[in-house]
């Protein structure tokens, strides 16, 4: 019983590493509401075991009770919202919908959220939480961290520190996995425990629309029912996207899989050249694994390109291949188990350029959102024609996240033309059930978002990217400081020479209002996100060289930043 994916797929684990309780630790991964009757005895030998995860004999969709509205609240349910079994229903458990169901209950909503997980196409899933939780943004830095685990601890012997043996390093990745996926585990039970503590119904069921206020609900039994909300929230998510090429399902891997995977992936074909490919790249290759991308054009389309191109370049210096302007024509799996990929130019000229064998491709050219899943238009419900995602309509309570129906609203990555990121969706969930519920007229604001690509070296932006600032403000009115530099940390185990770069944006007939920032190097996230805050407050150029950094910090670069690309000058540093 040492395979987190063996237990996960049959819906019950042992062991939590922290002992108490050593039963049930993973059981928030499948949603699974019932246990075989030998776990369950041996449960109870733990009385700290919540209750709620132990067998119940009540059916899974029992009808929800009346309960007394929060004290200090007026958000009173309506007589119309008494006839539907909930006053909101939000379809998809990650991020945004969970911050929703839990802030409406919080005011007084009888409140319910339905998620499930179709297994991906190599039979992963995954359990309470969303994408972010499970096989994005948490699992995604754990492993970035293990690569950069892996640098202090070379740097560590230019610090004095001995090691004994030959001090060569090894990886095992399957510790790595258990590890990680122990952490998610235990976060799958506390969102599960904290619904159950907020008076927030959770059903384990596919949901698709029936009508406006009408949901059909499937358990992983094939069970069916229906339930009725006043309101619904689709927070559905995506999912990652495929080429459309024979065999592709049955030979390569999505991020879906990834960071469960349970043996190394030896040699990793990575198609695509998004935020999620370029990460999972940089890690595997960190973690010593043959590594290659795949893009058919431009790396991390939407950001920056100098600072992408930056990326890329630094990536290649340090082991990752780039195979640029070509995409996958074929793919097959052979006899000795690899997967053989064949590929062609993206533009011009026939046949395949050439071909190569992998133990691991993976694909990450995009997601895909999850509305022909739930049965929008079975609602009436308007989807952009080519995302798929909800338009929203920005009228009336439910501003920029309503939807064509009046009744029914979108957040997060199923909302098209918004940040696919996880805070943009609780701090939107948030904000639109405390219009709905709780007499409040404050609106998202999608502007100014700061954001981190977690790439060997990473990537922190707020702003606005250089192209797009020359495109919104013209080249003339543009001024964009910048200077490439070492951090302090590298300058000992003399590695990194101006390996990092920042850049600020300014709009020059406002002042120097500055309208983008943008970094490279290391806790690149830590950095930006204090920097946020000026840009939404309309800080200036002027304003950041007020401001006194904190030195010896990355993060001070930007407040002595004086070299500007006007000017031609040679913005390599020397020195802290």
């Amino acid at each position: 019983l040492h395979s987190v994916q063996k237990h996960r797929m049959n819906g019950y684990s042992l062991g939590n590493r922290e002992g108490t309780p050593t039963i049930l630790a993973r059981v928030a991964r499948t949603g699974r509401r019932l246990l075989p009757q030998r776990l369950a005895r041996n449960a109870l030998r733990f009385p700290s075991t919540p209750a709620a995860i132990l067998p119940q004999k009540r059916p899974l969709l029992s009808p929800p009770k009346g309960r007394p509205l929060t004290q200090g609240h007026d958000a009173k349910p309506s007589n119309k919202m008494a006839t539907y079994d909930y006053d909101l229903l939000i379809i998809g458990g990650g991020s945004g919908g969970l911050a929703a169901s839990k802030e409406a209950a919080a005011l007084g909503a009888r409140v319910a959220v339905c998620d499930f997980v179709t297994p991906s196409p190599q039979g992963t899933t995954w359990g309470l939480g969303g994408t972010c939780v499970n096989v994005g943004c948490i699992p995604k830095k754990l492993m970035h961290q293990a690569t950069l685990v892996a640098e202090w601890a070379e740097d560590a012997k230019s610090f004095g520190w001995q090691y004994a043996g030959d001090g060569t390093k090894t990886h095992d990745w399957e510790t790595m996995v258990n590890h990680i996926q122990d952490h998610i585990c235990s976060l799958n039970f506390a969102y599960r425990t904290e619904l159950r503590e907020k008076s927030v119904k959770y059903l384990n069921s596919l949901a698709r629309f029936v009508d406006a206020h009408t949901v059909e609900l499937t358990d992983k039994k094939g069970n069916k029912s229906t339930c009725t909300a006043d309101k619904i929230i689709i927070a559905t998510g995506g999912r990652p996207k495929y080429l459309g090429l024979p065999n592709e399902k049955e030979c390569c891997i999505t991020s879906d899989d990834l960071f469960s995977l349970q043996k190394a992936p030896g040699k990793t074909l990575v198609v695509g050249a998004s935020y999620v490919a370029l990460e999972c790249a940089g890690f595997l290759s960190g973690l010593g694994y043959d590594t290659t991308v795949m893009m058919r054009s431009i790396p991390l389309r939407g950001f920056d390109q100098q600072c992408a191109e930056h990326i890329c370049k630094y990536m290649e210096t340090h082991g990752t291949r780039f195979i640029r302007g070509v995409i996958p024509s074929a793919i097959e799996r052979l006899e000795s188990g690899r997967v053989k990929v064949s590929w062609k130019a993206t533009q011009g000229g026939e046949g395949e350029l050439a071909s190569d064998e992998y133990d691991t491709v993976l694909i990450a050219i995009g997601r895909y959102a999850l509305t022909e899943e739930c049965n929008a238009a079975a609602a009436g419900v308007e989807v952009h024609p080519s995302s798929k995602k909800v338009v929203g309509k920005g009228g009336g309570k439910g501003g920029t996240e309503q939807s064509s129906v009046e009744n029914i609203y979108a957040i997060g990555d199923v909302l098209h033309g918004y940040d696919e990121l996880t805070p943009v969706a609780i701090r939107a969930g948030v904000l639109l059930a405390r219009r709905l519920f709780g007499g409040s007229d404050k609106q998202m604001d999608y502007q100014h978002i700061p954001t981190t690509v977690f790439t060997p070296v990473e990537y922190g932006c707020v702003g606005l990217a250089e192209e797009d600032a020359i495109a919104k403000y013209g080249e003339e009115d543009i001024e964009v400081y910048h200077t490439a530099f070492k951090p302090l940390e590298l300058t000992v185990p003399h590695r990194g020479d101006n390996a990092c770069y920042a850049k600020v944006i300014c709009s020059l007939s406002d002042k120097k209002r500055i309208v983008g920032m943008h970094i490279l190097g290391w806790h690149c996230g830590e950095i930006i996100q204090g920097f946020g805050i000026g840009l939404k407050l309309g800080a200036t150029k002027d304003d950041l060289e007020d401001l006194v950094g904190i030195h010896p910090t990355s993060a001070e670069i930007f407040t002595t930043l004086k070299i500007t690309k006007r000017s031609g000058q040679d913005y390599m540093s020397a020195g802290c």
